[in-house]
């Protein structure tokens, strides 16, 4: 007889493997990259292209979900407000040195409703 365990054993050890696969193909990829991997994150178009993805996919994602079961409204304003921070950091507002914490912000307020939300469509 199989033990219970043993097939979240197998995919513990094949997501370490490839882990360390990934670690010791990408590294050095990642490090050769360096240099323009900061050129990038110091473009604004980057920014504003992140927040073009994150508007469409929040929206997209909420609206789905509210039309299975109807999303408070907390849950929506709780979006709206991390895009909101998004912007503001894309756009430097209201200075260059909040750019990181308003994006930051953003980004965990975005992530935290589409954890609740995953969970909240898989509890249903």
């Amino acid at each position: 007889m199989k033990h219970p365990n043993a097939s979240l054993l197998d995919a513990g050890a094949i997501a370490l493997s490839a882990l360390c696969l990934l670690h010791c193909l990408a590294l050095p990829l990642l490090a050769a990259a360096l240099p323009l991997l900061g050129v990038w994150a110091e473009a604004e178009w980057v920014h504003v292209l992140f927040v073009a993805i994150a508007a469409p996919t929040t929206g997209i994602a909420l609206w789905r979900a509210h039309l299975r079961y109807p999303v408070p409204l907390w849950a929506g304003a709780i979006a709206v407000a991390g895009l909101l921070f998004l912007l503001a950091g894309a756009a430097e507002w209201p200075s260059h040195e909040a750019e990181t914490p308003m994006t930051v912000i953003g980004s965990l307020l975005l992530a935290g409703t589409h954890v609740w939300n995953g969970w909240r469509r898989h509890r249903h």
